[in-house]
């Protein structure tokens, strides 16, 4: 089994986002999958110009030369894995960019996507404009939508990783997610969960971004 994996977090392995996408690549090659992962902030991708020569004369081929090419040459992987820090209730600009340009190879035969998300304010709510976005394009591509590990207040778990707190079963049930995937298909209920528990309360955790703008803005 072939696996696509997209991090689209500007920070890469240093952001909220790799705590979570990590774990769950670790899994997933743990099952004996083989997975390709690409950070978008290296990739030089430029945005679609909307003409559709990918369509009319040129099926399939898109006539910018970036390195859109390099991924373009493993679209027959079975599975594609998209990562993002949720930016204004959506993905992040490069991964934008390059789901764009996906659409001169979108697969004829359905191929799973999955989703892993994270994100600064505390409620899943806030994931719900990106998940509807996944579902969408999913639905009319042929792609089949597997699930999504979803890392609300997500800069709490790095706080309390650094610290020494017991958090360590969110990276393990993101680790299981990825054996899950590869042998089901899917994830279990309990395991989602799990990566998405709650580890502060909201009036702690509202305190803590009030505290943080008010520092910010003293200087």
């Amino acid at each position: 089994m072939k696996i696509l994996a997209f991090n689209g977090s500007p920070k890469m392995d240093k952001g909220n986002t790799a705590l979570i996408l990590n774990p769950f690549i670790q899994g997933i090659r743990e099952a004996g999958a083989d997975v390709d992962l690409f950070y978008t902030n290296l990739l030089d991708i430029r945005p679609c110009r909307g003409e559709l020569s990918c369509w009319q004369q040129n099926p399939r081929k898109c006539f910018q030369d970036d390195d859109m090419q390099q991924i373009y040459a493993k679209s027959d992987a079975d599975m594609l894995v998209f990562a993002s820090p949720v930016y204004v209730w959506g993905m992040s600009g490069p991964l934008k960019n390059l789901l764009d340009r996906t659409i001169n190879v979108m697969p004829i035969q359905a191929r799973r996507v999955v989703l892993v998300s994270s994100c600064g304010f505390w409620g899943m709510d806030n994931f719900e404009p990106l998940l509807a976005q996944m579902k969408m394009m999913c639905r009319y591509t042929g792609w089949e939508f597997a699930g999504a590990l979803l890392r609300p207040h997500a800069a709490a778990l790095k706080m309390m990783l650094e610290m020494g707190k017991p958090v360590a079963d969110i990276a393990e049930a993101a680790t299981l997610a990825g054996i899950q995937l590869v042998k089901d298909g899917g994830f279990s209920r309990e395991t989602l969960d799990i990566v998405s528990r709650e580890l502060v309360p909201l009036d702690v955790w509202e305190q803590r971004i009030k505290s943080t703008f008010q520092a910010g803005s003293a200087g």
